[in-house]
């Protein structure tokens, strides 16, 4: 049986100094706390509400977090920014008792998923409201506090009575769901506790070798990079630094010794920074800058080697609660591109077509077993998490590091031909002629796919020609783009994942099938 150790949640909070969350007031966040638990609790005989927490505000988010968890409700991290079919098909999933979140109830009431306007369905005026609901008060009065809607009152969807029961027993709430698409772009929350979160962390400090982890967010709360690092730096006594990616990207710093910090990337970040010198040397001062979300390409990693960042590649996703391999800094340093060793807390294996265990240097389906694994997608469990294959493939080097080599369902089988995306995607951003790129295969009736690229051109004077000419030594030619397709802009996340689908969609619509070797610009301005 799990150990339940929810009921430390509140005293890990109030055991944390007031300049532990920096840029931030440490001491709004416990007061808020101290607000919400009892509102979360007042009815401890009947199920668990369930929570949708889709707060932008860091300071309200994490309270909001930490009171739900303490209070061992089912929690259902969301992006504020879904769309309306997003939330439509969150609704009709979760069916949730109470919303958190100033922007999307408003996003939310436009869309017509909610009353409008909020709390007055049954005719109520604002002061009827808050005197009905008056542990509610504090957040719906005080600008820039917590909206807190109880949805059985508030929504025009009405619940079913087919309402799914919560997959685990009291014992191992909370159930923290966190949301993952994957490269489709269809959300799926994956159920963790608070035993795979910080097992998790676990694995990470003896891994790095700290005790206390001091974390530099720049990343989404709601997602499993942002999440993380709040856990790492609450659950051990670290500092905790947010701030938008934005402002960083603009100049403007938080007040920390970089040396003192992780902080975590995206590739599309990292390049982002490294083009200010000023933001590079910046980073260069960091204990451990974490990259992951995405591949990264050789001309970006031999960057920040000039700018000698201390840059820790990892692999992980949602279901692992972020990384099980990382790369030592002073390994990258020296030179070293992999994923680098297992943590602690994982075992990887390769295993080929049937199942068996391969040796070293022989590519095939990466498994993972980890305490850190998500109990399943909500709101089914699966059987059995000790087996849990992935769609990447990869391979361990003599060193025992993992190396990664593509998604499975991104192969491309052209003409007989495996090809694997990331090496044209890498071998293209090498000529220095686009700036974005995605290689992905259409169908075709004489080679089974063909390879096309979707690329964002370095400016108007580049051509296919130059394109095909500056690639010619770097591949094969069954490697080489048969189809080329001019976007302003790829459909990434903010993590720097490509909504593939998508770009299949476009390209079909775009290319006729018998259309090669010609560059057809989209129509849209900004298709994305």
């Amino acid at each position: 049986m799990a150990e339940n150790v929810t009921v430390n949640i509140r005293d890990i909070a109030s055991r944390l100094p007031d300049n532990w969350l920096i840029g931030c007031d440490s001491r709004e966040l416990f007061q808020i706390v101290d607000r919400l638990f009892p509102e979360f609790t007042k009815n401890p005989a009947a199920t668990p509400q369930k929570i949708l927490l889709a707060e932008r505000e860091p300071v309200q988010f994490l309270a909001s977090f930490i009171a739900a968890c303490a209070a061992k409700c089912p929690i259902f991290l969301c992006n504020p920014n879904w769309v309306k079919q997003e939330w439509q098909q969150v609704f009709d999933l979760v069916q949730p008792d109470i919303i958190i979140g100033q922007d999307a109830l408003q996003n939310l009431t436009e869309m017509g998923l909610m009353a409008s306007p909020i709390g007055l369905t049954h005719g109520w005026s604002e002061t009827e409201f808050l005197s009905e609901n008056t542990a509610l008060q504090p957040f719906n009065r005080a600008k820039n506090l917590v909206s807190l809607v109880l949805m059985r009152k508030f929504c025009h969807i009405e619940k079913p009575k087919n309402n799914p029961k919560l997959p685990l027993t009291n014992y191992q709430l909370p159930l923290i769901m966190i949301p993952t698409g994957g490269s489709s772009g269809k959300t799926r929350f994956t159920i963790h506790t608070w035993e795979t979160l910080t097992a998790s962390v676990k694995g990470f400090q003896e891994y790095f070798q700290v005790s206390q982890i001091n974390s530099f967010c720049v990343l989404p709360l709601y997602h499993v990079s942002g999440l993380m690092q709040f856990m790492r730096s609450f659950t051990t006594g670290g500092k905790l630094a947010i701030q938008t990616f934005k402002t960083l990207k603009n100049g403007e710093k938080c007040d920390i010794e970089p040396e003192e910090f992780f902080i975590s990337l995206v590739p599309t970040q990292l390049q982002r920074l490294l083009q200010n010198p000023d933001t590079a040397n910046w980073l260069s001062g960091f204990h451990t800058v974490l990259l992951g979300g995405a591949p990264a390409w050789p001309e970006l990693l031999e960057t920040a080697r000039n700018y000698q960042i201390r840059l820790a590649l990892t692999y992980g996703m949602t279901e692992t609660a972020s990384q099980i391999a990382a790369l030592k800094p002073e390994d990258f340093l020296a030179g070293d591109s992999s994923s680098g060793q297992v943590l602690p807390h994982a075992q990887v294996t390769i295993r080929g077509a049937n199942g068996e265990i391969l040796c070293n240097n022989q590519m095939g389906d990466i498994v993972v077993n980890a305490k850190s694994l998500s109990l399943g997608y909500y709101p089914e469990k699966w059987v059995d998490r000790e087996y849990f294959q992935l769609d990447d493939l990869g391979f361990f080097d003599k060193n025992n590091c993992l190396n990664i080599i593509g998604r499975s369902s991104d192969k491309i089988i052209t003409g007989g031909e495996n090809v694997f995306p990331i090496e044209i995607e890498a071998a293209i951003r090498s000529t220095n002629l686009v700036t974005d790129i995605c290689i992905i295969g259409l169908p075709d009736r004489h080679w089974g796919q063909v390879v096309t690229a979707i690329y964002v051109p370095a400016h108007s004077q580049v051509t296919v020609k130059d394109l095909q000419a500056a690639i010619a030594d770097k591949l094969s030619k069954f490697k080489r783009p048969k189809n080329w397709v001019i976007v302003q802009q790829l459909p990434r996340n903010y993590q720097g994942k490509v909504n593939r689908e998508h770009l299949q969609e476009i390209a079909l619509q775009y290319i006729g099938a018998e259309i090669e070797d010609t560059a057809v610009p989209c129509p849209y301005g900004d298709p994305f």
